[in-house]
């Protein structure tokens, strides 16, 4: 059975960075019961950083339970649930399971994956790792994002119900090779682009890529310009 181990939320919040304030969203703690969830987060959810996080394609932030375990070791300490700012902490739904597309219900609501979720520098303001960022990305146990098809309520408990398995099959895993491993593989990420429900934003870099213009990422996993 897959299901939702957590549902967590939070809004954004200043914290100190690096001898600065940075706003983030990623102190998300869990609810009990029913939350509606609209086309953009759910309530009492929030992003601080627009440009990067929320919106139509990002509006639920997915995380893996079964990760825990080895950030935990890798951290040296406990984890809470909504540990790396998702949404929603599931169970049996892994990046290898889940491609581009997928359509689930998901109490009374229905999701689509949209794109794999790229760490940021918000992680390593969390838990003071700076490599952090890098580390999930390398790994591929980052997770993803869903866009919402149908608002509802959802709830911690609830199940994810397969709806429609997208025709390409291209997962979440196939997904992050492309975009961090590897940068010249025109046929893999054109093979992306040809899923229609890829996010916007993931369609432009891979565009851009496939023009010889390559996205800085440094800014993003490190928060420094």
């Amino acid at each position: 059975m897959i299901k939702i181990v957590s549902l967590n939320v939070g809004k954004p919040q200043s914290v100190p960075f690096e001898k600065k304030e940075v706003s983030t969203g990623i102190y998300k703690h869990p609810v009990e019961g029913e939350v509606f969830l609209t086309s953009l987060n759910f309530d009492g959810d929030g992003q601080a950083d627009l440009v990067h996080h929320g919106g139509i394609d990002k509006a639920v932030c997915v995380y893996p339970y079964e990760h825990y375990a080895y950030w935990a070791k890798q951290l040296g300490r406990e984890l809470q649930y909504g540990a790396f700012g998702e949404n929603l902490t599931t169970q049996g739904l892994l990046e290898d399971d889940v491609c581009i597309g997928d359509t689930f219900q998901v109490g009374g609501a229905v999701l689509q994956v949209s794109q794999p979720r790229q760490p940021c520098f918000k992680l390593s303001v969390k838990y003071g790792v700076p490599e952090l960022p890098l580390l999930v990305q390398n790994t591929g146990y980052t997770g993803y994002y869903f866009r919402v098809l149908q608002e509802g309520n959802v709830a911690a408990g609830d199940e994810l119900i397969l709806l429609e398995r997208h025709q390409h099959g291209r997962t979440v895993t196939f997904g992050n090779r492309m975009m961090h491993h590897e940068k010249n593989n025109a046929e893999g990420m054109r093979a992306l682009l040809a899923v229609d429900q890829l996010s916007d934003s993931w369609r432009k870099t891979f565009e851009k890529r496939l023009g010889g213009i390559e996205t800085d990422t440094k800014e993003r996993l490190t928060g420094q310009a």
